[in-house]
């Protein structure tokens, strides 16, 4: 619960032991998804809308927040804009799998280091907001690094690219959604949940599922709902206990974790384009939040 005496640009401890756990938790989600990549990632994704279900519904009856949810299921605008939502994390959920299982992980960490300055530009051309010249820089920083990466592999990081718009789309009318970060996180797995249990059943039918086929798939299926769900809602209560310039500090944790263990860990190719290309970005990520921190002075 947040602490309604707190002062409304302060940070707390318990905010940021939030937040950061739950950042490394996403940082060192490539290792799981590595341990299901003998697994069909549409079937990932199903587990891990079905197993989130209960996880979020039992946090939401032990907090006494299950009214608000009911009112969301009764109001037909605020399902529809949940849809989306809904819509949008699938497909991100989808990507990140993807890109981590078929040796993609850098692209994973591109999409997410990329996605604060696609948040920005989405900011200019949805809501008419105005870009400093810092954060014009920076986004001309990214585009060039992406640039280089089409350039060099001639083709476009989709995965990254996908990772990015997904997210950004999914966190701008997530804003709008008017219930609370755990509500509508529940809301829009439960939406989910009847397509992803079709889909398995279907599996079932066809004798193509591979949830009942081993110890190790069930255990790691079940496992699914865990690593969706509990990061979320960690994060979700951490951002209320943070300011804005923390949290905007703080997510590049996960992306650089992701960095580390794709290029020593998994050994994936780092050549000259992602040395220059990945500098590009990290330098307009340093351009972006020192502006940030200093718009956020300035208005105080």
């Amino acid at each position: 619960m947040t602490d309604l005496t707190r002062p409304e640009n302060d940070d707390t401890p318990q905010g940021l032991a939030f937040a950061i756990t739950a950042y490394v938790m996403w940082g060192f989600l490539p290792f799981y998804m590595k341990a299901v990549a003998h697994l069909p990632v549409a079937e990932i994704v199903a587990h891990r809308v079905i197993w989130s279900v209960p996880i979020a519904g039992l946090v939401l009856i032990l907090s006494r927040r299950t009214r608000d949810l009911r009112a969301a299921l009764a109001n037909p605008r605020m399902l529809a804009q949940a849809c989306l939502t809904a819509a949008l994390v699938s497909v991100n959920w989808g990507t990140y799998i993807w890109a981590i299982v078929t040796d993609n992980a850098l692209e994973a960490a591109l999409g997410y280091y990329i996605n604060p300055l696609f948040s920005i530009f989405l900011g200019a051309v949805l809501l008419g907001e105005r870009l400093s010249r810092a954060q014009l820089v920076a986004i001309a920083l990214a585009f060039m690094a992406v640039v280089i990466l089409t350039v060099d592999t001639g083709k476009l990081p989709v995965a990254a690219l996908t990772l990015t718009v997904s997210w950004g789309f999914y966190a701008f009318f997530k804003k709008s959604l008017p219930v609370g970060p755990n509500q509508g996180f529940l809301l829009e797995v439960l939406i989910l949940l009847i397509p992803a249990l079709t889909y398995v059943g279907w599996l079932f039918v066809r004798g193509q599922s591979h949830f009942l086929d081993s110890g190790t798939n069930t255990m790691l299926f079940l496992g699914c709902g865990v690593i969706t769900a509990v990061p979320l809602m960690i994060y979700a209560n951490g951002a209320k206990l943070l300011r804005l310039s923390t949290i905007g500090i703080l997510q590049y944790i996960a992306p650089t974790m992701i960095f580390l263990i794709a290029v020593f860990v998994f050994d994936e190719p780092f050549g000259r384009a992602q040395m220059v290309a990945f500098p590009l970005i990290w330098l307009a990520l340093v351009i972006y939040t020192t502006s940030m921190l200093r718009g956020m002075r300035r208005r105080r």
